[in-house]
């Protein structure tokens, strides 16, 4: 394989494993063990740092108005193209878990394409979005501005399970 297929494997590895670990951590926690927590996710956030750096050496990172292009890219083809047939799948399958998991991915990716288009024509606009707060959903990935909703209008989680982010 060539260096830039092995950059992007590296990549989607290093990505992957730091979502992984923290998601590890977030179970050793549960499971009472504060240190081993830790310990993941100090490796998910070195995995981080080798992603970013393999993004780079690939060229992955250019002007905000190329990357928020790309961002509304990739959104796009999520719900447009990649979701709907995993969640049909997960139907037929009778594969309850993964039909919900594809099913909010499908309806967050969409709103995430939407809110990437609204930053795109404010900086293409020669400005920046407005200060506001955004919130975002722990269970589905829903992203709101200014005030977590009473009720999650994707997974219908109540308003205690979004997260602020600053």
């Amino acid at each position: 394989m060539s260096t830039k297929e092995n950059l992007a494997n590296a990549f989607a590895g290093e990505s992957q494993a730091n979502r992984k670990y923290l998601a590890f951590a977030k179970q050793a926690e549960v499971d009472g063990f504060p240190q081993v927590a830790k310990l993941f996710r100090a490796a998910a956030h070195a995995e981080t740092v080798h992603a970013h750096a393999h993004l780079r050496a690939m060229g992955g990172i250019r002007e905000t108005v190329e990357n928020l292009k790309e961002a509304i890219e990739g959104e796009g083809f999520e719900f447009q193209t990649m979701y709907p047939p995993y969640l049909e799948e997960a139907k037929t399958e009778g594969n309850r878990v993964a039909e919900i998991s594809f099913r909010n991915a499908l309806a967050v990716e969409e709103v995430h394409h939407d809110l990437y288009q609204k930053a795109l024509a404010a900086v293409m606009n020669d400005g920046d979005l407005p200060a506001r707060k955004v919130y975002v959903c722990e269970i589905c990935g829903n992203t709101v501005y200014d005030f977590a909703p009473d009720k999650c209008p994707v997974c219908q989680v109540p308003k205690d399970r979004f997260t602020l982010i600053d």
